[in-house]
């Protein structure tokens, strides 16, 4: 009862700028903080500060409505000894409803740990090491299906990549690496089967630079590369400080985008894509820059989101002049798979002269009608911040604005962003001056505080769905073609339902409109199809005629029989497997048919009768 009457003390997210939420108690060092939303709407949140075992990490869970669930300080989530600093360190909600924790020890090796929603930690309080050893570099984790997830990690030289189930059996590993070369900073995007690691290629160049390429390959969970090596973005000589970034498209594919300094002696943000194959939908081999070529500007600091209807690239910058880059502008910018910048050089959003601004964020709202742009803005003459946010529409244009945090304190801001999830996005913070980890939610239209509802999601099924079955008496089979019209929000993916002796469930891509089998062992084939999305799975595809399944008759899987007749007919269809809504065949045009029927011994047969 203590504790249940210590959860209800736990304040929910306020709509005041000077107090916002405290999440949990920490000390004014932390920093390296990660979100990740849960499936139920809450928000993990973990940070880094030092404790007797080293730069360690500690955790809290915030539910939808903003109560803290892991007491006032959260859970420290492992105690093996670790590094005085983390350069792999990594988050990931499950889809069980748990997070799973990457780290780096003090013995160079990755670790994982899960924590369930109350707090416990279901395979042991320190975790397990992954990678058998190898690594200790950076950190990469991506969740999938049934709680299990992706984990990557990096030493100096290769990348390592291991499935790890829900209940913390390991997968195979796979070691990505080249003779001469080193293969580092990878990154996980998600795909039907697998997954495809993005990373770097590159090779000693004098001291401080590389010759760097960025490649992708796709990998299954049983550590086999299911697709060759694809150069996404060519061979640049880049100081070493440079990495890369990438953000999955929604349709199995990516973007990726870098800025450097090695095109013109400039800074500039270049962008390339590719589809669920692994190809590039962008053909210059080292992007497009967000920005034409400027000798006077500086274009980096790149923060990315995805449109949900469009899948189009829309990402927030900063322009600084190049000679001393003090100056603070920021800027948007639309990229889509192939090239296109509908907003040319992009929109100018804020210009701050001097004053300095960090850290900003773009978030797209859910329903794909606009953007939210988050960011710590300076307040002059003290070294404190406030956080400020603004909207955009879908061309650009602002459309409000909301102070988040008004309390001019030092904060230390999230590497990631939470995004929108069931109309809110959670902004968090470390203040410096009391060591208190901070929240608040920011609302789909800049509320904050009491949950302002979403309009309904769309859900929408695929519409116009068809097909038609061919009899091959060459081969004795049916092969089969389906075919629909896209709902206007593309869903993750569809899901076709096989209602024939299998059962089966077919997941196709988001981007398809059509389906082929070339064999279907069953009697009857009836074949519906939905839409699933983030949220929800559609209502049944309809036919033209109303109906919510498409029948295919397979001939051969009938036996058609001479010496009996048909007494009781249950279906006629042609010989392409066409169903008619009739059992008289006189009401049909002159053809030949296959009529299905039950004999006087409750046999089924088939008879291919001319009329």
């Amino acid at each position: 009862m203590a504790m249940a009457s210590f959860f209800v003390l736990q304040a929910q997210w306020v709509d005041d700028p000077m107090t916002n939420t405290l999440v949990a108690n920490c000390d004014n060092s932390s920093a390296e903080l990660l979100v990740a939303t849960s499936p139920e709407g809450g928000t993990f949140v973990q940070w880094l500060s030092m404790s007797e075992n080293g730069w360690s990490p500690k955790l809290q869970y915030v539910d939808y409505q903003g109560y803290k669930q892991w007491g006032r300080d959260g859970v420290r989530v492992t105690t093996p000894n670790l590094a005085t600093w983390s350069p792999g360190y990594a988050l990931a909600a499950t889809t069980d409803g748990a997070v799973v924790s990457m780290f780096r020890t003090a013995d160079a090796q990755h670790w994982v740990v899960k924590v369930n929603p109350d707090g416990s930690t279901p395979w042991s309080t320190d975790g397990m090491m992954l990678f058998g050893g190898e690594g200790g570099g950076r950190s990469e984790l991506l969740a999938d299906k049934d709680g299990d997830f992706w984990a990557l990690g990096t030493d100096m030289d290769s990348t390592f990549l291991q499935y790890v189930y829900a209940d913390g059996t390991l997968g195979p590993m796979s070691t990505l690496s080249a003779p001469g070369k080193k293969c580092t900073n990878g990154i996980l995007i998600p795909s039907s089967n697998g997954v495809f690691v993005v990373y770097a290629k590159q090779t000693l160049q004098g001291y401080t630079n590389y010759n760097k390429e960025i490649c992708v390959k796709k990998y299954n969970k049983n550590g086999e590369q299911v697709l060759p090596e694809t150069v996404l973005l060519g061979l640049q000589t880049i100081g070493s400080g440079y990495v890369h970034y990438a953000i999955p498209d929604g349709l199995g594919g990516a973007y990726v985008y870098q800025w450097h300094n090695a095109i013109g002696g400039v800074y500039n943000i270049y962008v390339t894509h590719f589809d669920e194959t692994g190809t590039p939908t962008i053909t210059e081999p080292n992007g497009i820059p967000v920005h034409s070529p400027d000798p006077s500007n500086f274009y980096l600091n790149a923060y990315p989101t995805i449109d949900p209807l469009t899948h189009d690239l829309v990402m927030v910058y900063r322009q600084t002049e190049a000679y001393s880059q003090t100056q603070y502008r920021l800027c948007v910018n639309r990229i889509t798979m192939t090239g296109e910048k509908p907003w040319g050089d992009g929109i100018l959003l804020l210009d701050n002269g001097t004053q300095h601004f960090y850290g900003p964020r773009i978030d797209a709202l859910e329903l794909g009608d606009g953007f939210a742009v988050t960011y710590h803005q300076d307040v002059p003459g003290a070294n404190a911040q406030t956080i400020e946010a603004f909207g955009l529409d879908t061309d650009g244009n602002m459309t409000w604005s909301t102070q988040v945090c008004s309390n001019p304190y030092s904060k230390t801001g999230t590497e990631n962003s939470t995004g929108f999830h069931e109309g809110q996005c959670i902004v968090t913070w470390v203040n410096a001056q009391d060591g208190g980890l901070y929240g608040q939610n920011l609302g789909w239209d800049g509320s904050m505080g009491e949950v302002t509802p979403i309009p309904s999601l769309p859900c929408n099924p695929p519409t116009d769905f068809e097909g038609e079955g061919v009899y091959h008496q060459e081969t004795l089979s049916t092969w089969v073609t389906l075919t629909w019209t896209a709902p206007e929000t593309l869903p993750l993916h569809y899901n076709l339902y096989c209602d024939g002796i299998s059962k089966e469930v077919i997941e196709i891509g988001p981007e398809s409109t059509s389906y082929f089998a070339e064999s279907l062992p069953y009697l009857e084939n009836i074949f519906r199809l939905t839409a699933v999305y983030e949220h929800c799975e559609s209502e049944f595809s309809l036919t033209p005629d109303g109906d919510d399944y498409v029948m295919i008759l397979d001939l051969d899987a009938v036996e058609e029989m001479e010496n009996e007749e048909i007494v009781t007919v249950t279906g006629i269809y042609s010989l392409k497997g066409q169903f008619f809504n009739t059992k008289d065949i006189n009401a049909l045009t002159p053809g030949i048919y296959a009529v299905i029927g039950l004999t006087s011994s409750g046999k089924t047969i088939v008879k291919k009768v001319l009329k």
